[in-house]
């Protein structure tokens, strides 16, 4: 298991880096976050897991001060997942989409550099995309309009 960066976070909303023994701010962790350092976020008193919280509201930040990822409709489409029997499906094919395309963003990073024609190969990488979150959610679907259809006939 990774070892963590500890990160406290005080009443007063402070967060404090164990690792350098100073006062950060949110946008010092996101640029950790950036750079694939592990963070955990714990409260200072209670010693709770404020991760989530905390990259939540890392997120809200970048959606307000850039250009937005989600619109309001894709917002509305996730809150109303929260509590769906569908939830649990839903969160795993929307991490193992995220992990898809973060690994992939990562092989297009390493390849535009020796890369004769990028504009062949983003083509080529987002055709091979859409064939993968066709074939994820078909499996996704058909996991729950078919619950109990045994696979080993």
């Amino acid at each position: 298991m990774a070892n963590f960066r500890i990160i406290k976070k005080y009443p007063n909303r402070r967060l404090y880096d164990m690792g350098i023994s100073k006062y950060v701010t949110l946008n010092d962790v996101r640029q950790l976050v950036i750079e694939r350092e592990p963070v955990k976020v714990l409260d200072a008193k209670t010693k709770e897991d404020l991760t989530r919280s905390v990259l939540l509201q890392i997120i809200l930040e970048q959606e307000e001060d850039g250009e937005p990822i989600m619109s309001a409709e894709m917002l509305e489409q996730l809150i109303r997942f929260y509590g769906d029997p569908f939830q649990h499906n839903f969160a795993s094919y929307l991490e193992t989409s995220v992990k898809l395309i973060a690994e992939q963003r990562a092989k297009v990073r390493n390849k535009m550099e020796y890369a004769l024609d990028p504009l062949e190969m983003m083509t080529t990488l987002a055709n091979r995309n859409m064939e993968v979150f066709k074939e994820m959610q078909d499996g996704l679907f058909n996991r729950v309009m078919h619950p109990n259809t045994d696979k080993k006939k």
